[in-house]
């Protein structure tokens, strides 16, 4: 077994030369100097004439190194230097006996020799143009609508950037949008392998909460039986409830409609009363006190002074005393008999109020569960979630002179898309949202062209 070295370092020794006991002018590396002057006492001299022969050297070496096995040695480790031969050499022979060969020739040699560092690529390339890609029809769209370039549609015509959804921002989906429900908060991590000497902090998880989904829940079909009175030639009766029911409806609304605005007439009475109250260089809300005059003053300050009680004897007062210890000690005696009586069978009762408390907190959250139940059975109309309501959807109703007879006359009432939209949201499959639209509105501008500024004055001249 026989360790190798499988690199080939090539060194370059400092070429000087001592003719008559002078150093040459030349460099190691061939490079000028410039050493005859024999002071320095300039510090633009300096540099110039500093022997930096040493330092040329060490550096060229670096350099032949990176040359040759592509980096310096000191950076490679042992496993790119070294190998173990365990197998022996077979080319053995061939340098024992060596023959002629046209590689052991010198211009081979030097021909054969190759730096491991890469070109600079002086121009494209194959290689250089490979991160260059063809564009695609949508990121090209995109990058018109960033820049508000023309974008041709359909038949080559110009689609206009101000159209709601064809406009400069970004209607794509962000990669959030794009990744979602890919990654479960509450799913186990994958364990990693890890060194025994290691030492791998216990992550202590979240707990899932066990609540059940309010979907679970209702029962509300997706395409709820309309109601009796909505056919088109409907009972009396039928037709006579639903419109109880659309009237309270929209009674309700508008009692809605007249608190709000009651609500919004006091708020603003009660600023202006405010404001009209507010004294100057003080702030609003702070209550200025009355100056009150001496002489008011004084009249209600005579108020008629309580008789004061006689002073009592020393007897008096030790009897009162005296009187005050026995009442005092009898209460501590009553008090520390009912707190003997009570503390053998305090454990007890503090369990049994513990008791009675969870069995209390028990039936309440069952009855309130219960509750709930009942009313996420008949859906989620009506109840609000985050920001916004559930609607409850309008309820349509025709009078009686617009009903139909029969089905060649029958006017069609309502929303497919709409009904379908607030279903959904009714049974927790969406949440509820409200329409957002765009808030910047185009500028349009006018402008009035040239043969139409002088018409009039054309005009009156003809008159003339």
């Amino acid at each position: 077994m026989a360790v190798t070295s499988s690199s080939k370092v090539v060194t370059t020794s400092a070429v000087t030369s001592k003719r008559n006991g002078k150093k040459s002018l030349k460099s190691a590396i061939g490079a000028p100097s410039q050493r005859t002057q024999s002071s320095r006492k300039g510090k633009k001299a300096w540099r110039k004439n500093i022997d930096i022969d040493n330092v040329e050297e060490g550096l060229e070496e670096l350099r032949v190194e990176e040359r040759v096995t592509g980096s310096t040695l000191h950076q490679k480790k042992d496993e790119d230097l070294f190998t173990v031969d365990v197998k022996g050499d077979h080319e053995i022979r061939k340098s024992i006996r060596p023959r002629f060969s046209t590689s052991q020739l010198t211009y081979t040699k030097i021909l054969q020799q190759r730096s491991a560092v890469p070109a600079v690529a002086s121009r494209t390339t194959s290689s250089t143009l490979s991160y260059k890609r063809k564009l695609t029809h949508e990121e090209k769209d995109r990058l018109l609508r960033m820049g508000k370039k023309p974008r041709k549609g359909p038949f080559n015509a110009i689609m206009d950037h101000t159209e709601l959804g064809s406009g400069s921002a970004l209607l794509e989906l962000s990669e959030a949008a794009k990744k979602s429900g890919g990654y479960d908060v509450w799913s186990q991590p994958q364990e990693q392998e890890h060194e025994e000497t290691e030492f791998i902090p216990k992550k202590v998880l979240p707990k899932k909460p066990e609540v059940d989904h309010p979907r679970n829940y209702i029962a509300v079909p997706a395409v709820p039986s309309p109601h009796e009175g909505t056919s088109y030639n409907p009972p009396v009766a039928a037709h006579t409830s639903l419109m109880r029911l659309a009237v309270e409806a929209e009674e309700k609304r508008a009692r809605e409609e007249e608190e709000l605005k009651r609500t919004k007439e006091q708020t603003e009475l009660a600023r202006r009363t405010t404001q009209a109250e507010a004294v100057e260089g003080v702030a609003l809300g702070m209550a200025v006190p009355e100056i009150v005059d001496d002489e008011e003053q004084r009249e209600v300050a005579e108020v008629p002074t309580k008789k004061i009680p006689e002073r009592k004897t020393k007897q008096e007062r030790k009897r009162a005393e005296k009187l005050r210890a026995e009442k005092r000690l009898l209460a501590e005696r009553a008090a520390q008999r009912r707190l003997l009586a009570a503390v053998p069978a305090a454990k007890a009762l503090r369990k049994r109020q513990m008791k009675l408390l969870r069995e209390r907190q028990a039936q309440l959250r069952g009855r309130h569960e219960q509750q709930t139940k009942v009313k996420l059975a008949r859906g989620l109309a009506g109840q609000k979630l985050g920001k916004h309501t559930v609607p409850e959807g309008e309820i349509d109703v025709q009078l009686g002179e617009d009903l139909s007879e029969s089905l060649r006359t029958l006017k069609p009432e309502g929303n497919l898309f709409k009904d379908r939209f607030l279903s959904m949201q009714q049974r927790a499959l969406i949440e509820p949202r409200v329409p957002v639209l765009p808030k910047r509105k185009p500028k349009l501008k006018q402008y009035e062209k040239h043969a139409w500024k002088k018409f009039d004055r054309e005009e009156n001249d003809i008159r003339l």
